[in-house]
This record gives C-alpha cells, sequence and structure tokens, in this order.
C-alpha cells in the first residue's frame, strides 16, 4: 500500500515509538523509509551575533545526527531507510519535504503537549495534520 513513509524524528521517547511503528509499516509494505529530523532555527534568528546563531545551529545539528543515528540503530539492516536533516519551521519543513517527495505516509510521535500550552502553541503533529494532503499517523 505504501512504497515511501516518512518518520519525523526528535529524539522524544514519542518519536523513538513512531520510528518502531513505521519501521512495522516499512516491513510490511517493503517500502522505503525515510527519518527526517529538522532543525528547528526559527526560534534563535534573532540573537544578537552570528557567531551565536552558528554555535546554536552546530549544537542542534549534532542533536539531530544523533536522533538519526538511534534510527538507523532501529531499523538496523531491515529495510531501506533514508536519513535527512532539515532547517526552519518543523511543521512546514515536513510538509514541505513530503511534497517534494512523494511520501504516502507521515509517521510521528505526538507532542504530549496539553492544556493552554498547546492551545497557545500548538504542536508540530496537529500542524502536520491540519496542513498535509499526505495520510498522517501519530504515535503516542
Amino acid at each position: 500500500m505504501y512504497k515511501k513513509i516518512l518518520v519525523a524524528v526528535d529524539g522524544s521517547k514519542f518519536a523513538k515509538n513512531a520510528v518502531r511503528h513505521a519501521l512495522s509499516i516499512a516491513k510490511s509494505d517493503n517500502a522505503e523509509l525515510i527519518a527526517l529530523s529538522v532543525i528547528d532555527n526559527t526560534n534563535y534568528l534573532g540573537l544578537s551575533s552570528k557567531s551565536s546563531i552558528f554555535d546554536v545551529n552546530d549544537i542542534l545539528t549534532k542533536e539531530s545526527k544523533k536522533n538519526l543515528e538511534e534510527v538507523k540503530n532501529i531499523v538496523g539492516e531491515e529495510i531501506s531507510l533514508k536519513t535527512d536533516i532539515a532547517e526552519g519551521s518543523p511543521a512546514n519543513e515536513i510538509i514541505n519535504y513530503v511534497e517534494e517527495n512523494d511520501i504516502d505516509l507521515i509517521i510521528m510521535g505526538s507532542s504530549g503537549k496539553t492544556g493552554l500550552e498547546k492551545f497557545l502553541l500548538g504542536s508540530v503533529a496537529d500542524k502536520v495534520v491540519k496542513g498535509s494532503k499526505t495520510s498522517v499517523l501519530i504515535v503516542r
């Protein structure tokens, strides 16, 4: 049914559960699995010095690479896995990546936000569900 599955990863326990679900579905459908980590640089673009921006970006890039290595460890050699890193607003980057790469299914962890925080900020998962033309599976 699915040929290309994107799993969004951020290092959270919800994202790790999403990877396990994505692996299971990809194996059963013989689909390619793409793990995407998005560096959310939208919150620090206002820093006063360029060196501060580069320092923050370097830290976030290292964290993204670590998260993708964890995905590789979970998936192993069982299926085809591609990893990628994008920069920007996570929901927008996920949606754009899906549209540009003909992804059939998005799998991602829930954010765990509740109450006022969710109302004020919204979650990446909510934004992806509302903005994507592709099916989205949210994993707790």
